[in-house]
């Protein structure tokens, strides 16, 4: 009886032709990897290892988690039949890859990234949106604004083979700048480069293509007077904490007394001549008392905003936490620990390949009407990679669960306490 039930949920697996591997490789447009490699000058038969070869490779030692070149090559040749199915990709040898991402501009896998984004937001404009049902918490209702969470994650390297990105004295570190768009939880733009600057070396980039009326949320370390008051003059709302040796006066009391959480509400002017020379105008400081992690602490808030309530000030730069959460996703799921290579240019393969599984696997997701964790998607793509079944329609009918899944927006409690970004 029990052999007859285990044949019979065997059969029911929706099949295929395809392997899973073809079917997320797929998703890219075919015509796309051939136009940037010549675009960026690259070699269609470096070694007889083309670009889509090159990019297919990168893509399965990030879904694979493979540990090492000789696991990535050696894999991807022992299923050399069905590699060759996915658009005549051929297995590379070790040296090969080796210098492919040593030699091969990483600015090619930054434009794919980013073309194959647009391509699935042309294709399905709903891409990325949430409904009611989908809406992350911390976000606050009432807006409906485009939010930006703007903020950098470094990526710890090993200092004695990577002298590019020397960071201290015996350590070395990558630096990943991003901004999110808290609503769909997508990538809006990201610079990567070795993290030998402060975070706001790169804040006007990162926020050089937010529109009049729309609002970025940052940390303090971020705070810039001139850069703020630029962006207050284009019409962007901003919201951080001020930092602790700021020094102000009170132009006008917001709120005479303590109301709730909210101990102070004030429109304020810059009082040191530098600080004033950079905004010379008035702006919002609030001083609230917030958990962080179980306990109440006293923070300080700045905007440029004057007719927000006190309270959804704390919420918008509650929502900052969504970008926390997602470098906490792409570091614990996708190969960013280790690295395949040693060079600007291969670190730079392997952090852009990681955003592009990430795109390829929420764009999966999304068709598919996926409603568990990002992490329980990649974990069970990875555990049939090899295999022949129809991935959309397993995701579809996967899991016997009831209800939805929402993506917790506190990073200490949707991952192992001990984990640090």
């Amino acid at each position: 009886m029990k052999n007859k039930k285990q044949r019979k949920s065997r059969q029911s697996q929706p099949k295929s032709k395809l392997g899973i591997l073809r079917q997320v490789c797929d998703l890219i447009p075919s015509h796309l990897v051939g136009k940037l490699a010549r675009k960026h000058g690259i070699d269609k038969k470096s070694r007889g290892f083309s670009p889509w070869s090159h990019v297919v490779s990168m893509i399965f030692a990030q879904i694979s988690a493979a540990i090492s070149l000789n696991d990535v090559c050696d894999n991807l040749r022992n299923h050399g039949g069905i590699l060759a199915t996915i658009r005549g990709a051929l297995a590379p040898s070790r040296n090969g890859l080796s210098h492919a991402n040593k030699v091969r501009s990483s600015a090619m896998a930054e434009e794919l990234f980013w073309e194959t984004l647009f391509h699935f937001e042309r294709q399905t404009p709903s891409f990325g949106r949430r409904g009611p049902r989908k809406r992350k918490r911390g976000i606050p209702r009432r807006f409906k604004r485009l939010i930006h969470a703007v903020d950098s994650s470094t990526i710890k390297l090993v200092a004695n083979c990577m002298s590019w990105a020397k960071h201290r004295r015996r350590k070395a570190a990558a630096k990943l700048h991003l901004r999110l768009n808290v609503g769909s939880f997508l990538p809006g733009f990201a610079i990567v480069e070795a993290a030998n600057h402060n975070d706001n070396y790169r804040a006007k980039e990162l926020c050089a293509a937010i529109l009049a009326g729309e609002i970025v949320v940052f940390d303090k370390a971020y705070v810039d007077f001139g850069h703020l008051f630029h962006l207050a003059q284009r019409g962007v709302f901003w919201v951080t904490r001020a930092k602790d040796n700021m020094a102000c006066r009170v132009v006008k009391r917001l709120i005479k007394k303590r109301e709730g959480n909210i101990l102070r509400d004030d429109i304020i002017v810059l009082t040191t001549k530098r600080s004033k020379e950079a905004f010379p105008q008035t702006f919002r400081r609030v001083i609230a008392i917030v958990e962080v992690n179980g306990k109440e602490q006293e923070m300080t808030f700045i905007t440029n905003h004057t007719e927000w309530a006190a309270s959804s000030v704390c919420d918008l730069y509650q929502s900052r936490w969504e970008i926390e959460v997602f470098f906490k996703q792409i570091k614990q799921n996708l190969k960013l620990c280790d690295f395949l290579g040693n060079s600007a240019n291969a670190v730079g393969w392997q952090v852009w390949t990681a955003l592009l599984v990430y795109v390829l696997l929420r764009y999966l997701g999304h068709v598919s009407d996926w409603n568990h964790s990002f992490s329980r998607l990649f974990t069970l793509i990875r555990g049939m990679l090899w295999d022949k079944m129809a991935l959309r329609e397993i995701l579809v009918s996967y899991g016997t669960a009831g209800g939805s899944f929402r993506m917790l927006g506190r990073p200490d409690q949707a991952y192992l306490p001990g984990f640090s970004t």
